[in-house]
């Protein structure tokens, strides 16, 4: 299996390779940048496939956290991990103790934090191991409450704040009477298509977990579709907010809405899609400049100056930060996400050392 010449290599500082036979622990953490501080991302577990479907994920995951950090302005790089496991039957305590360890070895170079696949009771039980580990402590909350250090509230507020806008500038109007097609109804999801219900927008939804769906229909008025249609369902907005790659090249043809803008990561197969939704007049929101509300919240609590009005006010310049981006695309007719790229980079490579 090529590294160096991997195509989602993209210059990464680390990659590492991590077992322990006795825990199941096979993992990878890949730091992709650490221009502007340590490399921070959370950990994923995940039944991949096999190795080669795990290192491209870490690969592409790392680096949306350097760009993602570097646009929401935070003095963080950017890296992730992942873990081959089924999280559901093989997240043991020993295997979580083994991953606190691996990570422990990276000196403070990587930082990890919740995701797919992990909570923040197995970050706790990750950081009886290491003090490399963020999002696990309790805080006042966004909403004033006590949070438990679960960053998907801040996330999905971010995401709500960047769709409005993303509206706005394509279809020039609010969020009352339009139509969302929200894909995954997640811990993101689920808050994200609650603020959209709030703010008057009418819900489509999908998910692979039917009670989730049958929750959406009962408690937000939403309609269920099929998780093999949402993304081709006609709307006004779709929000992925599952796992990556739902961009391809035979949805994006097959696409029936204004704006694509949600909260997952890698929501673009490849490049040559975000090209694609340009052609064809649907406007993106890239994923890691929308979604990083999470990021934002637990980078705070890293750095040791935890403060829910702050956080809040950070999360508030992601409408900002897409303003921009939108609107040099629209002057040099490029992309979105080929200019959010170029935006980060001016930021994280400003940074290097």
């Amino acid at each position: 299996m090529e590294i160096f010449g991997h195509p989602d290599f993209d210059g990464h500082e680390q990659v590492v390779f991590g077992s322990d036979t006795a825990a199941g622990l096979r993992a990878i953490i890949a730091i992709h940048n650490t221009h502007r501080g340590p490399a921070m991302g959370g950990c994923r577990v995940f039944p991949y496939a096999g190795e080669a479907a795990a290192l491209r994920d870490v690969l592409r995951l790392s680096r949306g956290m350097t760009y993602k950090s570097a646009l929401a302005e935070l003095p963080v790089g950017g890296g992730k991990a992942v873990v081959m496991a089924n999280p559901g039957r093989d997240k043991t305590p020993a295997l979580l103790a083994a991953l606190g360890r691996l990570i422990d070895s990276l000196g403070g170079r990587y930082v990890t934090a919740e995701d797919s696949g992990t909570t923040v009771a197995d970050l706790r039980t990750v950081a009886q191991e290491t003090p490399h580990v963020t999002g696990i402590r309790e805080r006042r909350g966004l909403d004033g409450g006590i949070a438990s250090g679960d960053p998907s509230p801040a996330t999905a507020y971010g995401v709500f704040l960047g769709l409005q806008v993303a509206v706005a500038h394509r279809l020039g109007r609010g969020l009352e009477g339009l139509t969302v097609s929200v894909q995954g109804l997640g811990a993101v999801g689920w808050r994200l298509a609650e603020q959209l219900r709030a703010a008057g927008a009418r819900l489509q939804v999908s998910d692979i977990d039917g009670e989730r769906v049958a929750r959406a229909v009962r408690e937000l008025d939403a309609r269920p579709v099929a998780p093999e249609d949402i993304a081709t369902e006609p709307a006004d907005v779709l929000a992925p907010c599952a796992l990556g790659g739902v961009l391809n090249a035979s949805t994006v043809a097959a696409l029936r809405v204004a704006v694509v803008a949600g909260a997952a990561n890698n929501q673009l197969d490849s490049p040559a899609e975000d090209e694609a939704l340009r052609r064809r007049g649907i406007l993106y929101a890239p994923d890691y400049a929308i979604n990083a509300g999470g990021i934002i919240d637990v980078a705070f609590e890293h750095l040791g100056d935890y403060d829910a009005a702050s956080v809040r006010r950070h999360i508030e310049r992601i409408p900002r930060t897409l303003d921009i981006i939108f609107r040099r695309a629209d002057a040099e007719g490029l992309p979105t996400g080929t200019v959010a790229d170029r935006l980060a980079e001016e930021r994280f490579r400003a940074g290097a050392r």
